[in-house]
């Protein structure tokens, strides 16, 4: 429960919880405790709430994400949020999975499982985020090394898994690119690093969820719970070495 609730996978739960961290009803919890949500749960010394939503699975949503909208809850500032459009959810609430900065549009993943988000954002999670980058200009066969091998940002060394020429019209060129990370504006900064300043940014693939063909800007489509139930497999299957 305290995993679905976003406060941390399940096993820094359990070690919250063998740590004493963790207190129900003011006394400390134990392992393998049945609880409720009437129940008074606290995590080093804060009130975690705690939802139960209904069916085996959570639930998941994938949202083009126009540019214009920024991945926050709410904005000081009053501009649009991604949470603006999507549908509301009962005895849980929408966690995101990963952000795109303003300019930015693309696939963005939503689940009502703390457990799964915290699962696919963690670096250990080797998840890739693909984009498709438009450019003002063309990368050399040197620049395209540079950028597999590593370029130095201010926050560290960052490189593309993948970054292939896709074409393009007139000065404009296209690339897909991979990355592992997310760290904030990485794609546009690495190209801006080669000298060359990046138009358009889209993102359509984050780890399995690809961005739908038939899915439009601003519009979101909730995965069936076959399919919730075949990615939670995936993601607990041994991984080859």
């Amino acid at each position: 429960m305290l995993a679905s609730a976003g406060a941390g996978s399940r096993r820094m739960m359990e070690a919250a919880i063998v740590a004493g961290r963790v207190t129900v009803n003011g006394r400390p919890a134990t392992l393998g405790e049945r609880v409720s949500g009437a129940d008074r749960i606290t995590l080093d010394g804060r009130p975690v709430k705690v939802v139960q939503g209904p069916g085996n699975h959570p639930r998941v949503l994938l949202y083009y994400k126009p540019t214009g909208e920024v991945s926050t809850l709410r904005d000081p500032e009053g501009r649009p949020t991604v949470f603006d459009r999507l549908p509301p959810v009962r005895n849980a609430r929408w966690i995101q999975i990963g952000r795109l900065d303003y300019n930015t549009s693309g696939l963005l993943v939503f689940t009502t499982s703390g457990e799964l988000a915290n699962r696919l954002m963690h670096p250990s999670g080797g998840i890739e985020r693909e984009y498709a980058v438009r450019v003002l200009g063309q990368l050399s066969p040197e620049q395209l090394d540079a950028m597999r091998r590593g370029v130095m940002l201010e926050d560290g060394l960052a490189k593309f898994e993948i970054i292939e020429p896709r074409g393009g019209q007139g000065a404009n060129r296209w690339y897909q690119a991979v990355i592992m990370e997310g760290r904030n504006r990485e794609v546009r900064r690495m190209f801006e690093v080669v000298g060359l300043g990046v138009s358009r940014l889209i993102r359509t693939r984050f780890g399995p969820f690809k961005l739908p063909e038939t899915l439009h800007r601003g519009k979101w489509m909730e995965l069936s719970p076959q399919v919730v139930a075949t990615l939670l497999r995936e993601l607990d299957s041994p991984k080859p070495s």
